[in-house]
This record gives structure tokens, C-alpha cells and sequence, in this order.
């Protein structure tokens, strides 16, 4: 693993998630009760015995770079082992990263520097589980020039990723950029190989073609749209990896790039077989923990807090509320005769005396006032809340109800 040097693209702007993303970058946003987006992609690299990585970042990146240090200072760097976050510096000319292939580009000079053989490209705002050492098995084995991480998914998800098409071989043969009328899997017409967005380059390779794709002023640098269609039309040895084929760990994988995946994201951790679990022992996730006390549930006036099918984090209080089919970060206080359903509940949130939540996401430090309801009454909710497509309601950091 000392050839691959990998990157992790974590400096998107995070529009579709607002608010959620208004004071803070995409994979800092907290998920599952105690991690952030950015710790799957991490922990994945740290099981993989990836131990040389660069997270680049960009846009409102304080809290990132503070998860980073306070949680992720793990590796040696007397051993030549590194997690270094890269802002954005202008380093090739005046404009900030233009694209994900451009990011790349602007840091080359890194690469440079420690020669490796291999470059492993992830992005930083997905959940999953993904050992990449088979990945680069794979691309060893094929002779490959590029190799991309690809899941089948049904032909109707096609309009939200980019379809990788393949020939019997997996040997990519075309690109789509959200289509329509997509290419389908040469077994099954009924199914497409989605990008994860996942790509792994022989480092002479990449560097050449990012060379090529910096000159073009039409080009939107972009390895989706633009690297991968560059090297395909010119018959280069690029394959699709399967990830849902290989993984032996799980084989769900969520792009949290809107605010109903991310809700939903959350709901999948839940329930007696979660579609993606947190406790498993052999592929375990890392995060950063502060020294909370034990949770607490307590019987108040005759009535026995209760918590079904949910995730509760540590210093959480539940005060004869009900909590159901709900995620709760740390310092939640749930307060008597209130209930919490199917919602996401950030650090320190406080659910005042019989007041009811359903279907919503609740940022850090909002206190819900007492009697008061969310979730219940959407056109009213529209007034003071951001809505979800799918009606999930969302209260903003710090809002003051």
C-alpha cells in the first residue's frame, strides 16, 4: 500500500444540503449519533492499510479541519504516514478548484514529491464500507490504466449519476452524465452501472491526461464528464470495478448529496436488520469522541421514558419522553411527555415538555419549546422550516423557535 498515495475530495460546496451545510462543508456534517460523513471514506482508507492521504478541502472548512485534528491524528509521520488536510491555494493559477479532476491537478506537485505508482481518488461526503485493497487488485490484475468503482442500480436511477457503460469484459466503453435513456449492464437490461465517484489511476497515467483536460477552456475538469469520456474515446484500458460483486463487507453505498438521502441515510442505521450497520467488529468505524456522561432514562410522574428501534448517543437524557425510530446525538435532552418519531436529532437539542416531533432534522443547540409540534402540520412548518421534496422538515443550527 506505500505506491498509493489517495486523495479525499472533500471541498464541495454542499448547496442541496442547506441548512444543513451553511456553516460547515458537506463531510462535516454529523450522521449516525456520533460520526461525521467524512469517517466512512477514513475509516474505509485506515481498514484498508491505506496510511498516506490527502483531504483537500475548500468551502467553510473550520469544523472539518478541527474533526480532523482532534479525531484523526492517528498515523506516524516518522513512519511516513500522514491524514493532511490541503485548502485551496491557487497553486497553478488565480482560480480555486474549478472541478473535481482540477483539484487534483492543482496538487500534483504533491504527488510529485512522493512518487507513487498509484493514485486512489474517493469523495468525501458518501457512507459505505469498501476494502480498496481489492480494488487495487482488481486494476492490477486487468493491466488497467484507470479503474472506477461502479454499483448496479435499477435503469430509473440513471437521471441522478453518472452510468458507466460496459462491454462483457467490464472494460468501460462509454460515460453518461445522468441520462435519460441509459446504457444498461450487458446481463441485465433492466439495470446500470452507477459511477461511486470512486476512481483509481496509474499516477503517470493521470498526470498526463489531467495535462490535456487543463488546456481545454471548454472543459468543466471534471472526472465524470470529462477525464473518463477523454480516456475512453482514445480506447485507453479503463474497467469498471463491481462494487456490490467484491465487497465482502456490505454492499450499501449512499451519495448524501441531497437532504431526503441524508434523511434517509440516517433511517437505514435503524430497525433489528439496519440496511448499513454500525457494529461491525471487523470493519470498525472511527470517529472523534467527546467525554460525555451514560445515557440516561428516566420515569417522571408515572410515566417511563421509553426508546424503540433507535440510535441514542452518550449524555443524552430522556425525561419520561418517547423516542421512536429516531437518530440522537450526544447532550439530547428529551423532556417529559414529549415524543421524538422517525427524526434526526443533533448534539444538544432539547425537546421541551409535550412537545412532538416527527419526520424531521433537528441541527445542533435548537430548543423546541414546550407543547409546541413539528412535523405535524406542513404548511405551517413551510413558514419557519426548510422543507424536504419529501416533506421532511428541517430546523436550522441555532434557530430560536
Amino acid at each position: 500500500m506505500r505506491d498509493v498515495l489517495t486523495f479525499i475530495l472533500a471541498g464541495g460546496k454542499g448547496e442541496r444540503l442547506d441548512p444543513l451545510t451553511r456553516d460547515r462543508a458537506k463531510p462535516a456534517v454529523p450522521f449516525g449519533g456520533i460520526y461525521r460523513i467524512i469517517d466512512f471514506a477514513l475509516s474505509n482508507c485506515v481498514n484498508s492499510g491505506l496510511r498516506r492521504i490527502f483531504l483537500l478541502t475548500q468551502y467553510k472548512s473550520f469544523s472539518l479541519q478541527r474533526h480532523i485534528l482532534e479525531g484523526w491524528n492517528i498515523y506516524s509521520n516518522q513512519l511516513g504516514e500522514f491524514i493532511d488536510v490541503i485548502p485551496a491555494q491557487q497553486r497553478v493559477s488565480a482560480d480555486w478548484y474549478r472541478g473535481t479532476a482540477d483539484a487534483i491537478y492543482q496538487n500534483f506537485q504533491m504527488i510529485r514529491d512522493y512518487n507513487p505508482k498509484l493514485i486512489l481518488i474517493l469523495a468525501g461526503d458518501h457512507v459505505y464500507k469498501m476494502d480498496y485493497r481489492k480494488m487495487i487488485e482488481y486494476h492490477l490484475s486487468k493491466g488497467a490504466d484507470m479503474t472506477v468503482s461502479c454499483i448496479q442500480m435499477p435503469k430509473s436511477e440513471a437521471v441522478n449519476f453518472g452510468v458507466v457503460e460496459v462491454d462483457s469484459n467490464k472494460m468501460v466503453v462509454g460515460f453518461q452524465e445522468k441520462p435519460s435513456n441509459p446504457k444498461t449492464i450487458p446481463s441485465d437490461p433492466n439495470a446500470i452501472f452507477g459511477s461511486m465517484g470512486i476512481y483509481l489511476f496509474n499516477a503517470e497515467m493521470l498526470f498526463k491526461e489531467l495535462e490535456i483536460d487543463a488546456a481545454r477552456i471548454e472543459s468543466e475538469h471534471d472526472f465524470g464528464k470529462n477525464i473518463i469520456p477523454q480516456m475512453v474515446q482514445k480506447k485507453m484500458k479503463v474497467f469498471a470495478y463491481d462494487f456490490a460483486l467484491e465487497n465482502d463487507h456490505s454492499t450499501y453505498w449512499k451519495d448524501i448529496g441531497t437532504r431526503d438521502a441524508y434523511y434517509q441515510a440516517n433511517m437505514d442505521l435503524l430497525g433489528g436488520e439496519p440496511k448499513f450497520s454500525l457494529y461491525e467488529k471487523v470493519w470498525p468505524l472511527r470517529t472523534y469522541h467527546h467525554q460525555y456522561p451514560p445515557i440516561r432514562v428516566m420515569t417522571v410522574e408515572q410515566e417511563k421514558g421509553s426508546i424503540i428501534n433507535s440510535i441514542i448517543s452518550g449524555g443524552c437524557v430522556v425525561e419520561g419522553g418517547h423516542v421512536d425510530h429516531s437518530v440522537l446525538s450526544s447532550n439530547v435532552y428529551i423532556k417529559k411527555h414529549a415524543r421524538v418519531a422517525r427524526s434526526v436529532l443533533m448534539e444538544g437539542v432539547v425537546v421541551g415538555e409535550g412537545a412532538q416531533i416527527q419526520n424531521a432534522i433537528i441541527d445542533k443547540e435548537v430548543t423546541i419549546p414546550a407543547h409546541s409540534k413539528i412535523g405535524f402540520d406542513l404548511e405551517s412548518d413551510r413558514q419557519r422550516f426548510v422543507l424536504t421534496t419529501s416533506g421532511i422538515v428541517i430546523v436550522a443550527k441555532k434557530t430560536s423557535l
